[in-house]
């Protein structure tokens, strides 16, 4: 999988969103130490966390698999933009059959989970569904037989306050493989100075 962050929000709005509270604005370094330290205090140790609220953040995910979607989807308050099976399957129609044991090439269309026979009933279903679309079968019904290991796409954006709910809950060691590495992976792909706001929900092995 691949995550790459496309924009985020400054910090420094929401120290301004803090300080609107209090008409604290006098106090402020402009996003320095101090405002830096307001937001832990506020945000993380008080738990006033609607001023996080004002930060939002923007990733693009792409090689997840729609077993790993269906999860993502489950998470409030975010927002989805995913690439569509309609539009887009058509691209699976022109590949050569797809062989049993043939990892490599079947991993640019599915997630692989290191289970051998789990991964070749995703081999034998891609297949399945390369022929009924070279039947000629409209996008809309072939999309029913796709496996859940089937790659797919999306722009993500979600504000602060559900990313810290987020990375509690699929970081931990109890969640699916592979939204946990989900998880570590958007963590990772935070800005450094923003990932005080974030570090606590990581669960740490």
């Amino acid at each position: 999988m691949e995550v790459t962050l496309l924009n985020h929000t400054p910090l420094w709005v929401c120290s301004n969103a803090i300080r609107t509270c209090w008409q604290s604005f006098d106090k402020g370094d402009n996003g320095g130490k101090i405002d830096l330290a307001l937001i832990d205090r506020v945000g993380n140790q008080l738990k006033h966390a609607s001023t996080l609220e004002h930060l939002f953040y923007n990733f693009y995910i792409k090689g997840i698999s729609r077993a790993c979607l269906q999860e993502l989807a489950r998470h409030r308050i975010a927002s989805l933009s995913v690439k569509s099976t309609r539009y887009t399957l058509k691209e699976l129609k022109n590949e050569s059959e797809f062989k049993p044991n043939d990892f490599e090439n079947a991993s640019r269309y599915i997630v692989l989970t290191s289970n051998e026979f789990v991964d070749n009933a995703s081999i034998n279903a891609l297949e399945n569904l390369r022929q009924i679309l070279n039947q000629n079968t409209s996008l809309d019904i072939a999309k029913y037989c796709l496996p859940e290991s089937y790659k797919t796409e999306l722009s993500w954006s979600i504000n602060a306050r559900s990313l810290q709910n987020f990375l509690s809950l699929r970081s931990s060691k109890s969640a699916l493989w592979e939204i946990r590495n989900l998880a570590n992976a958007i963590y990772n792909a935070l800005p450094n100075e923003h990932k005080f706001i974030f570090a606590e929900c990581v669960y740490k092995d």
